[in-house]
Formats: structure tokens, sequence, C-alpha cells
């Protein structure tokens, strides 16, 4: 059984805001997939920065978990923005049922845009996001900007869904936009000096050094274990075949959907 769930990365600060501490939890409508979560504050010398999102909807016909961490800085108010919009942004675009993957970065830099558009408003600070779309409890597609990352447990083995955008890594990037990475004050790589993360939401002072575009990936919609699990359980190969088939269209693969199974004497 696959689980899923959010993490934080070693340079990011504790979830949630308003209060020192937040818990809950919650179940899709069938009840077969729960969720939970647990946000504490850090030791940080100020208010806790961090939102999160944990839920299940109905739309289109179809069941979504939609699940995120937005790991503030400088301010609460670009992770509260996100918390509101994000998700919803992602749904409002054209193409998501056709194209997730697409539509997920699309919308990543429109609400990036229009976090610094009203700058005035939100401040001068940012946020590190991972997003988690599950759909119909089958597929799930994961996003991130900065170093929150989210995590898949495969049997038992942790599997890394997102990638840790840090400075070192896209100093190259950083450079050619005209900026710099530095290791002071302290001694963790920072853009400009300043921020530990190459990619994140607002910071309009650094932004012309920074990237806002998310790496996304979705899991796979049917396992390799999965599939001899249902061929082995069926003798008929041709009978094999079409169960397979008819089990990949109803976790909404897009794909056309071809099948062989051959059955060997043992």
């Amino acid at each position: 059984m696959d689980k899923f769930c959010c993490l934080k990365s070693s340079f990011s600060k504790l979830v949630s805001t308003r209060s020192s501490s937040s818990t809950g939890k919650g179940k899709n409508h069938e009840g077969s997939i729960k969720y939970g979560f647990t946000l504490v504050k850090g030791k940080a010398n100020h208010p806790m920065e961090d939102y999160h999102v944990a839920k299940f909807v109905q739309t289109q016909g179809k069941e979504l978990g939609l699940f995120a961490i937005y790991d503030g800085h400088l301010g609460d108010r670009v992770p509260s923005y996100l918390q509101k919009h994000l998700f919803s942004n992602i749904l409002k675009e054209d193409e998501f049922w056709n194209d997730p993957g697409a539509s997920i970065s699309k919308a990543y830099l429109s609400t990036d845009q229009t976090i610094l558009s009203h700058s005035s408003d939100l401040g001068r600070g940012g946020s590190t996001a991972v997003t988690a779309i599950l759909i119909n409890g089958q597929i799930l597609w994961t996003a991130n900007v900065g170093d929150s990352r989210a995590v898949l447990s495969r049997k038992g083995q942790a599997v890394q869904l997102t990638t840790d955008h840090e400075p070192n890594t896209e100093r190259g990037i950083i450079e050619n936009k005209g900026g710099f990475v530095s290791n002071l004050p302290g001694d963790v790589p920072r853009v400009n000096g300043q921020l530990a993360v190459s990619r994140a939401f607002g910071d309009k002072s650094l932004k012309s050094h920074l990237r806002s575009d998310p790496d996304v990936q979705n899991t796979d919609v049917m396992a390799n274990q999965e599939a001899v699990d249902i061929a082995r359980k069926v003798r008929d190969p041709l009978k094999a075949a079409k169960q397979l088939t008819a089990e990949a269209l109803k976790r909404d693969s897009k794909d056309d959907i071809s099948c062989v199974v051959v059955r060997f004497r043992c």
C-alpha cells in the first residue's frame, strides 16, 4: 500500500499560523482514505508563518484530495494568500482535466504574478509550497517550489516526489540572472545572502534572481505489482488482459491502452 505525506525540509520552519499548534484529521466520502495533520510552531521569535490545506472535495463528478503546506517567510500574508487561492487557480485552468501537469505549472506562475502585482498589500515576504492533488483516490499529482517536500511511502520505503530547490543546486541559473549565492551570513547557501531557497512565491525584491515554476510529478496509474496481482488471479489470459485495461480505464487513464498477457506453464 502507498501512503502519502507532506514533510518539511531541514531548512524550513514548522507549520501553520494564528496559534502555537493545530491538529486535525478527516477522510474521503467513502471513508477509505484518511488523513491527519499536526502543525507546531518552531522556536523562532516571530509568529507562525505557515499554512496548510487538507480536505476532500467533489467536482466535475470526481473526488479530489487537496493537500498542501505553504512555508512563509518575512510574514504570513503570502502563504495565507496561497492557502485561499492556489488550488482554486489550479482547478480553474481550462485544461486541468486533460493535462493536470501543465495546468498546475501554469497556475503556479500566474498565482505568483498576482502576488507580485499586489505586493503593496501582501508585503515583501514570500513562501515555499508543496501541493498534492489526489484524483479519485488513484492518481496523485505533486508539485513544489522551494524546499517543502512530498514523500510517498511505498511498501515501507520512502520515495521523495519533489525536488529541493536549493541555491547551490541552481547556482548557475541564479548567477545567469545577475544574482549570487553566498553562505554569509551563517553557514547556509542563500540567494544574494538572503533566501535559503532558489524558488519561491513572492519575494519581490529577489524575484529577478528567483524562479517560481514548480517541479511537477504524477505517480503511475497502475504499478507493476498491481498489474501482476490482477493478472495472476485470472487463468484465461484474454480475460486477464480485458480486466487490466478495464482497471486502467476506471483509474482515468487518458492514453490509449493496450495489453498483452502471456501465461507460462509452471
